[in-house]
């Protein structure tokens, strides 16, 4: 991926947020955990039809907080992007939040929806959708999924 805030024209885009990782293998590829088997599932669709994953850089953070956050957290990140937060992104973020009249407690569900509505097409994967729908309400390119 050449610049991470451009248009993708070529695929979809799949935006990680908050999906419970868990165990020895945070992709689910060792079945333990459905719902990262689910996410593993969806990335491998998404990266067979020639898009690819993404990890907005707050959502790492969010992530990072603990030593055993951190390490599952790396092992994921292995195979994804991290797409830094420019200014556009945070303009737009701050702009979703107004919209849906959320506080800046959901600053990192506003970049991670901003951050998929840089693309033409995103899927948002995660494991608490509340707040991230009424963010991308009025995007249509932006679709968010529930990891059950």
């Amino acid at each position: 991926m050449s610049e991470a805030t451009s248009q993708d024209a070529d695929g979809l885009v799949s935006v990680l947020e908050r999906a419970r990782f868990s165990g020895s293998d945070p992709l689910g590829r060792d079945g333990r955990d459905p719902v990262a088997r689910r996410g593993q599932a969806v990335l491998e669709a998404i990266e067979r039809r020639g898009g690819y994953g993404v990890v907005p850089a707050p959502v790492l953070a969010e992530a990072s907080r603990t030593r055993s956050r951190r390490d599952a957290t790396a092992r994921v990140l292995r195979r994804l992007d991290v797409v830094p937060t420019d200014r556009r992104i945070a303009e737009m973020a701050g702009a979703l939040l107004e919209a849906a009249a959320l506080s800046s407690k959901d600053a990192i569900d506003a970049f991670v929806v901003a951050t998929a509505a840089m693309h033409q097409s995103a899927l948002v994967l995660t494991g608490d959708a509340g707040d991230l729908e009424r963010l991308a309400a009025a995007l249509p390119n932006v679709a968010i999924l529930r990891l059950e």
